[in-house]
């Protein structure tokens, strides 16, 4: 039985990520309307080989369970202080899944009533509730929603806005006073706090252009990173780090570039040009991109008749974001950098194969199932391999971010070793 899972950020308004949702599709159907034992098994099969520190990236995890997860007790799995378990109507009116609620509540675990709305059975669990969520996707009263926040507030209840997927939606939740988002729109809509240093118009187009061509001169690359302490020491970082785990520390920029290899640079090139800004710029923002280039090019390699090549793929993910990034009009962007027709054509118009890629990579991290069979269809791939290649890319941002972003003062402590 094939599952599906993505991982969609739940953010405050000083855009920080204070949890993820984990949002599946079983076979044809979603798991939130279906209650049947088959998909409780095929989830509880996948909760058991999830690695969730490292899924999670130390982040609450917020999972809708059915009323046969919550009696085969899968939410203990994990530590009551890293979940919130999440509700739909069919728990609420399942009078044995209602119990199980209220024993995890006793246990320590945080509940979430998922497409929360203002009738009796919903009022009836309002004493074990913790979090409210409102669905933004539908037509809703904004009277109606000011009442159940007005609510909330005198109780201590949390309210959360999910399928913010629209900067109509996203106003509007921000407008009725709804801190807590999380939606397609979410994670791209807040730039204002996103801090370029100097080079990353300069030196980061530079080094991006040299490291695309097809035989890349590596003391170009040298004497390009080497322009900027910034960039150089946080390579070098990087390299250093307990990731490579070398017997011997490299203490120069072509040392380091000798270890990484030209593969990895043009991976890891990218963030290593940002840093957060006082501690809150949009890290989410750059994951996005980071793992839409890192999923772009997995898949590339499996798509029949590609019309870019895999660091094309790289680039075309990679840049999916620059725009917003740079706070200009993405052809603008674009226009500086020397990259194939086909890759700012799909970044402009999604067209070609190239964006059918880049779309359904997009589809799939909103959740948009649909879409996502569409555009595999399109590209001659199964859905699996996207499922598949998205978990594997997701442990591998996950497994070098912290070493990425680090804030520079902590990077000068560790070198003068304090």
């Amino acid at each position: 039985m094939e599952t599906s899972i993505v991982r969609q950020a739940i953010m405050d308004e000083q855009n920080n990520v204070v949890g993820y949702e984990v949002l599946y599709k079983e076979d044809d159907g979603s798991l939130y309307n279906r209650a049947d034992t088959s998909a409780a098994n095929a989830i509880e099969s996948f909760l058991n080989d999830l690695d969730s520190e490292k899924f999670f990236g130390g982040k609450t995890a917020f999972i809708t369970f059915t009323p046969n997860l919550l009696l085969k007790e899968i939410p203990k799995m994990f530590d009551e202080k890293k979940l919130v378990i999440q509700i739909e109507d069919n728990s609420i009116i399942h009078p044995l899944a209602q119990k199980s609620v209220y024993r995890y509540k006793r246990q320590g675990y945080k509940i979430a009533v998922k497409g929360f709305e203002f009738s009796p059975r919903y009022f009836a669990i309002f004493d074990v509730v913790d979090i409210i969520k409102i669905d933004f996707s539908k037509i809703i009263e904004k009277s109606t929603v000011s009442n159940i926040i007005e609510i909330a507030g005198k109780l201590n209840k949390t309210v959360i806005a999910y399928n913010v997927n629209t900067e109509e939606a996203y106003k509007d939740a921000k407008e009725m006073g709804v801190k807590l988002k999380q939606g397609a729109y979410v994670a791209e809509s807040q730039t204002s706090k996103v801090r370029r240093l100097d080079h990353l118009q300069s030196n980061f187009f530079q080094l991006v252009v040299e490291i695309t061509k097809p035989e890349p001169d590596i003391d170009k690359i040298t004497t390009i990173i080497s322009r900027d302490v910034t960039l150089a020491y946080s390579l070098i970082k990087l390299v250093n780090s307990a990731y490579f785990a070398l017997r011997n520390r490299v203490k120069s920029v072509k040392q380091a570039l000798i270890v990484l290899g030209l593969d990895q640079l043009k991976q890891w090139i990218y963030l290593l040009s940002f840093r957060p800004n006082d501690g809150n710029a949009p890290t989410e923002l750059i994951k996005i991109s980071f793992l839409r280039a890192s999923m772009c090019s997995e898949l590339q390699q499996f798509i029949p008749d590609m019309t870019i090549t895999t660091a094309e793929a790289y680039l075309l993910g990679m840049f999916s974001t620059l725009g917003i990034i740079l706070n200009v009009p993405l052809e603008k962007s674009l226009a500086e950098l020397s990259i194939s027709d086909d890759v700012k054509t799909a970044l402009i118009s999604g067209e070609g194969k190239a964006g059918a890629l880049l779309n359904l990579v997009r589809c799939y991290e909103k959740a948009d199932w649909r879409g996502v069979s569409s555009h595999a269809a399109l590209l001659g791939i199964p859905n699996s391999l996207v499922s598949q290649k998205y978990l594997e890319c997701i442990d591998y941002v996950n497994a070098i971010w912290d070493e990425l972003m680090l804030p520079y003062d902590t990077m000068q402590k560790d070198k003068n070793g304090k």
